[in-house]
């Protein structure tokens, strides 16, 4: 039998899965309305490219993916755009953003679509572009980019490929019905998965023991795959990326790392099945399934459905009684955050909808003083020290926060879960991050500003000891007119002359005049004249450019911009800075822009 590992702390609340795992999964239908925010992953919002009116299919792309960490949404079924504006999001603030807004036509007509009949026979890269074309994000997270997360350097070495059927959450069953019931598709999308990953040693499928049911399924499917199946103890945060890494192979993911550093790749079952249809059959992610749960529902259950869907669409159709219902919760009870408004819509990271009652879950009891029982550090899976966090938090002592590693907390909620004063502890490091994130972006907005005022001040510096040198030099030949004879008067008219006729042909032919100045340099020169010439040089050498020297140029300085962000990011890495992922935006931005200026150079050399 494999050996598993434990896991520090951790808690075992109550599981209450059984309420919603005991009907099939069911399809929710099509709603009249469907909205589509356009940040539904972590990284740059997607771009809308409708219009209001245009009528759009099902798969249909309405807004494309801006940036290496972006992902395109399409439309879940055909309908018309009605409205591109600002609407209510889940998220725990409540708060409006950019959403497209479709309304069904009730054809449900798909735009064309086929798959890959042998994936093994296309290379990675194309199965990667498949992937990101279909707007696919984890769908057991925050939403990361699955391409991204499975484009790994062909220098980095994959030892094992793991994929997270834990589900550790309370309530939350739809990944549970989903290996029951679809367990050959999970299989199937694990096999493209380890074509694209490659790794060298494993592939695992980790559950934990309370889902019998769907382990059989996946063993049954698994067979003659090389894909193991592997059960654990149920102990919750098991589920977190990191949690699952150790349990299932003994490994930490240093703080601040990413799993592949430690040879490893991670992927939900939701998301599992989402690359599945894309390859196969080039659909794109419009669906998912959400379980619905709580005793403010007649009918606890999970539903397949389209991305967009309004959650009183849900809620409608379990039968939801608003007056027995303490609050609405999006995720479960442990990391999930109440909603403001029912009209919020699904997206691809809603995997729970919660109606609670208020015997279930009661209204939060006002936070007691900290008692420094240490209960919490004993329940934290991450080994934090949370009650030294939240005093931290409490002060706004940020920089004493990143010392404690505030942001290797993966905001499971294990700490005030066992917190015997009831102190919102999660609340305080969610506020906390949050904080500090604005901060770092003040920062680096802070840093361009200041860049562009140096620039300005050195342009307006140069402009000024421009004018002062003219000025110099106007005095000077005054002062030798005046001293001079009548001879003298007229050289200097001669000259003058001169002077005035190069200033005017500089305005047409800037390459002649600098080669003049060069072969003849007026008398009595001076560091004024020198910048002067030295001005003309180079606008003679941006004149006499060609545009294939301009193109080539833009690479170049691109090329070394790309390499001096490389060096600071593997320095940000190995010091463990929280700039990693700044520096890892500000990457994939200038890579964007390297290819781009690429594609113009070669464009004009096929051109001409």
């Amino acid at each position: 039998m494999r050996k598993v590992w434990d896991i520090h702390g951790g808690v075992h609340p109550p599981e209450n899965k059984e309420q919603s795992n005991q009907l099939a999964i069911t399809s929710a239908g099509i709603p009249d309305q469907l909205v589509f925010p356009l940040s539904q992953h972590i990284g740059t919002p997607a771009a809308p490219i409708v219009a209001v009116g245009q009528k759009v299919l099902k798969g249909e792309i309405i807004a494309e993916a801006k940036g290496f960490v972006s992902v395109p949404v399409h439309a879940s079924t055909s309908g018309e755009v009605i409205a591109i504006e600002q609407r209510n999001i889940a998220h725990p603030s409540g708060m409006a953003a950019p959403c497209i807004v479709i309304q069904a036509d009730g054809k449900d007509e798909w735009i064309e679509h086929s798959g890959i009949e042998d994936y093994t026979a296309v290379d990675k890269a194309e199965l990667l572009n498949r992937i990101r074309q279909a707007g696919i994000a984890g769908m057991g997270g925050a939403g990361f980019p699955s391409a991204v997360k499975l484009g790994t350097r062909d220098d980095q070495v994959i030892e094992t490929l793991i994929f997270n059927g834990t589900e550790c959450e309370p309530y939350i069953t739809a990944d549970d019905m989903l290996m029951r019931e679809r367990a050959e598709e999970i299989i199937a999308g694990a096999k493209i998965l380890k074509h694209l990953v490659k790794p060298t040693k494993e592939t695992i499928i980790g559950v934990e023991d309370n889902k019998p049911e769907g382990i059989a399924a996946l063993e049954k499917a698994a067979q003659g795959s090389g894909i193991e199946i592997v059960s654990f103890p149920t102990k919750y945060p098991s589920g977190g990326e990191k949690q699952l890494i150790q349990i299932l192979t003994g490994k930490e993911v240093p703080s601040g790392g990413l799993p592949a550093q430690v040879g490893i790749v991670c992927q939900n079952l939701g998301t599992t099945v989402a690359i599945y249809r894309a390859i196969q059959f080039g659909e794109p992610l419009i669906s998912r399934i959400t379980t619905v749960t709580g005793e403010a529902c007649e009918q606890n259950r999970n539903y397949e459905v389209l991305l967009g869907s309004p959650i009183s669409h849900l809620l409608e159709l379990s039968g939801y009684q608003q007056k027995k219902a303490s609050r609405l919760i999006m995720g479960g009870p442990m990391m999930g955050f109440t909603l403001h408004s029912e009209t919020v819509p699904v997206v691809k990271t809603t995997n729970c909808i919660m109606a609670p009652s208020a015997k279930e879950i009661p209204p939060p009891t006002p936070a007691q003083a900290c008692i420094r029982c240490g209960m919490c550090a004993e329940a934290c899976p991450v080994s934090l020290l949370p009650q030294q966090m939240y005093w931290f938090a409490r002060g706004k002592e940020y920089e004493k926060l990143e010392a404690h590693n505030l942001m290797d907390c993966i905001e499971c909620g294990a700490c005030s879960y066992a917190c015997p004063s009831n102190i919102p502890l999660v609340q305080y490091y969610r506020a906390s991050k949050a904080d500090i994130r604005q901060q770092q972006q003040d920062a680096i907005k802070a840093e361009q500003s200041k860049v562009r005022f140096e620039a300005r001040q050195e342009r307006i510096e140069r402009q000024e000891a421009e004018k002062e040198a003219k000025r110099k030099a106007r005095k000077a030949a005054a002062e030798a007119r005046a001293a001079g004879n009548a001879e003298a008067g007229k050289v200097d008219a001669v000259q003058a002359a001169v002077e005035r006729a190069k200033a005017k042909k500089a305005a047409t032919d800037p390459a002649q005049v600098a080669a003049e100045t060069a072969a003849d340099p007026a008398p009595n020169g001076d560091a004024a004249k020198d910048a002067i010439a030295r001005a003309l040089a180079k606008r003679e050498a941006a004149s006499s450019m060609t545009d294939e020297e301009r193109l080539l140029n833009a690479v170049k300085a691109l090329g070394k911009r790309l390499d001096k962000t490389r060096e600071k990011l593997a320095t940000a890495q190995a010091e463990g800075s929280d700039t990693v992922e700044i520096l890892t935006e500000t990457l994939a931005k200038l890579e964007i822009k390297l290819v781009d200026a690429k594609q113009a150079y070669d464009d004009h050399q096929q051109k001409n």
